[in-house]
């Protein structure tokens, strides 16, 4: 039996112009689908974005391009 482990990384990115649940949606929906992607949550409160993600399959640079493709600008901690 071969039980095989994943190193899942996390990025919170903070993204100062989610205001509602369209930036919700538009946000998670660029994401999520993405190769690599488990899991893109947008916190709208706090204006950020946590992604588990599997970095042999895709980096940090790459979900922030998918945040920005949206139209959205990331913080200076993104």
């Amino acid at each position: 039996m071969g039980s095989e482990v994943l190193a899942v990384s996390k990025a919170v990115v903070t993204v100062p112009e989610i205001s509602c649940a369209a930036c919700k949606s538009a946000i998670e929906g660029a994401l999520n689908p993405l190769d690599g992607v488990h899991a893109a949550v947008v916190d709208i409160a706090a204006k950020r974005v946590s992604v588990d993600f599997d970095e042999a399959l895709i980096g940090r640079d790459a979900l922030i391009a998918a945040i920005e493709g949206q139209g959205y600008a990331v913080g200076a901690d993104g």
